[in-house]
């Protein structure tokens, strides 16, 4: 399960691009905090507060505390906007939740058991569709990850959602299908061994189909031989 963060706040008044430049010039990020059938709350936060808890990599599917005018708030993070630049934080939105709201997170996947995948050993390489699985849980259980072995997987073998076990009380949000989330595919030097046979087996057809052209040809002129001395016969 994913910790809970904790994130200090300040409320402010002011609204507008002007405000919010003022406020990221003294190193604070402007927010808002929204949801719950309540007003939005805007606030702003000290931007080295915000960047370490954006370091440590599981921000946007963790529940954060945010310590505004005196009062913790049960947010869930939905949004953070970055200068296309300098990638420093510009704004952040957050939801508020009830303790056990039902919500949608996007949970980074881990894979494990490379050293038992047959096809990795033989110089398979394993080919991410999907490096996070976007579920939906209950608030006070949100997981950090979802761990998915290699183990036994060979060259070809494609892993779908329905061959991971998902952590307790989580759901894909894709429910319409069974889509897919790594393969193990054969290594450039396989696949050219495989171009290099089909080549030569498609030489080899050509050179038969040839022969046995030739052949035919053979065969008719014989016959034609063969009937232009039975009329010189006659």
């Amino acid at each position: 399960m994913s910790d809970t963060l904790n994130l200090s706040a300040e409320t402010r008044d002011r609204a507008g691009k002007g405000a919010s430049r003022a406020l990221r010039r003294e190193g604070r990020v402007p927010a808002v905090i929204y949801g719950l059938k309540k007003d939005p709350q805007s606030i702003s936060v000290n931007e080295r507060e915000l960047m370490k808890l954006l370091n440590t990599g599981h921000f946007m599917n963790s529940v954060v505390m945010v310590n505004a005018g005196g009062k913790a708030v049960r947010t869930l993070p939905k949004d953070v906007t970055f200068d296309v630049v300098t990638d420093r934080p510009l704004h952040v939105d957050f939801l508020r939740i009830g303790e056990h709201s039902t919500v949608t997170v996007a949970v980074p996947i881990v894979f494990t058991g490379e050293e038992d995948a047959p096809g990795i050993k033989k110089g398979g390489v394993l080919n991410i569709v999907r490096h996070e699985l976007e579920l939906v849980c209950d608030a006070a259980e949100i997981p950090s990850e979802v761990t998915i072995s290699l183990a036994g997987l060979e060259v070809g073998d494609t892993i779908h959602i329905s061959n991971v076990k998902l952590p307790k009380g989580t759901e894909p949000t894709i429910d319409d299908r069974d889509f897919t989330i790594a393969t193990i595919i054969a290594p450039s030097a396989m696949k050219a061994d495989v171009q290099e046979s089909l080549a030569e087996a498609d030489a080899q057809a050509a050179e038969a189909a040839a022969e046995q052209q030739a052949e035919a040809a053979e065969g008719d002129a014989a016959e034609g031989d063969d009937a232009d001395g039975e009329a010189k016969g006659e």
